[in-house]
């Protein structure tokens, strides 16, 4: 009786972890990326690419934006991993690899935040394609 109670038990722990991976599997609209310092007026972004997540725990970045007449075009790798909390991107040294928080963590969206640790906060907000 105790065994499978614990078997219960385990595998109940395991479908929670899981639960969100296939929520983000596939491709996701960039709709909004924002910056805010305190005390600054923040730089908010719109519909600068998409971010692709694949079933093995990778993924693309695929964005183009222009920044204070800086452009940027960035198709980049990374390996991602997540929780029923968290996401944790890993890739190049950019804005999104990184740890988030999600705010929204929805079949179709995606509300996420973190810091950089130099007093900016990000938001990212995806849509699901």
């Amino acid at each position: 009786m105790k065994t499978k109670s614990l078997k219960i038990l385990y595998f109940s722990l395991l479908l929670l972890a899981a639960s969100c991976a296939p929520r983000l599997v596939g491709t996701w609209s960039v709709q909004n990326y924002e910056t805010v310092r305190p005390a600054n007026k923040g730089i908010s972004l719109q519909n600068v690419g998409t971010i692709s997540f694949d079933k093995d725990g990778t993924g693309q970045k695929m964005m183009n934006y222009s920044v204070l007449g800086i452009e940027r075009d960035e198709s980049t790798p990374f390996k991602w991993s997540a929780t029923e909390t968290y996401i944790t991107i890993e890739g190049t040294d950019d804005e999104i690899s990184k740890t988030w928080i999600y705010l929204e963590n929805k079949n179709k969206s995606q509300k996420w935040k973190s810091t950089d640790g130099k007093n900016q906060v990000q938001t990212l907000e995806l849509v699901k394609q």
